[in-house]
């Protein structure tokens, strides 16, 4: 037995192996999008298909290269000359592309961040590359918002943190309801950000909401 199938039998019994599974091989991974062209009724050896699996896996390392990068690294570089500067810092329209853990399909849009500085603030291509590691993970977008907050919290010690995506989900668009222009906001706010309204409608006009 597999160790997916392990921990299929696990969950349905409630106990779930939480052992860390071993990353498979190049050639496992290659072996599985063959699988899966089989499964869809092509032929994963016909010429047009033949290097797909190659493919399909070097994509899947630039999309998914989230798991590799650490964000407190990123976040570690901080000034803390910042001359009594305690507004807010925001930054906008940063490019979301990830995948949603669902269905494995593409959910694109843009994240507006921003924190209110205490001592210390950070480089602004920083914040984007937060946003970029989370996004090249699978999760969902209510998860990500949480991440990105909670790692900017965590990290700079703001005085409060604002996030907010506006993506559309190809698992929306492409199939199922396949409403195609329909979007999802999602936010999350702490500290000064959470308490005051004014605050987070100043936030949300500056992210063009």
């Amino acid at each position: 037995m597999d160790a997916f199938a392990k921990d299929r039998d696990l969950i349905g019994s409630g106990e779930l192996d939480l052992t860390p599974l071993k990353r498979p091989t190049r050639e496992a991974a290659m072996d599985a999008v063959r699988t899966l062209i089989a499964w869809a009724g092509d032929d994963p050896r016909r010429e047009g298909l033949a290097e797909t699996p190659d493919r399909v896996v070097d994509a899947y390392g630039e999309w998914f290269d989230g798991y590799g990068a650490d964000p407190a690294k990123e976040l570690s570089r901080v000034f803390s000359d910042v001359q009594g500067y305690d507004d807010m810092v925001l930054v906008r329209d940063i490019e979301v592309e990830s995948h949603c853990e669902h269905h494995m399909a593409p959910f694109i849009g843009k994240a507006c961040v921003a924190y209110m500085p205490t001592h210390q603030v950070v480089g602004l291509s920083k914040l984007a590359r937060v946003v970029e590691i989370f996004a090249h993970r699978l999760q969902t977008q209510e998860t990500m918002t949480q991440q990105i907050a909670d790692a900017i919290g965590d990290h700079l010690e703001p005085a409060g943190v604002a996030v907010m995506i506006d993506a559309e989900h190809q698992c929306m668009t492409t199939r199922g309801v396949k409403h195609r222009h329909a979007s999802t906001i999602t936010t999350r706010f702490t500290g000064a950000f959470q308490h005051d309204v004014a605050l987070q409608d100043r936030f949300l006009r500056l992210c063009g909401k």
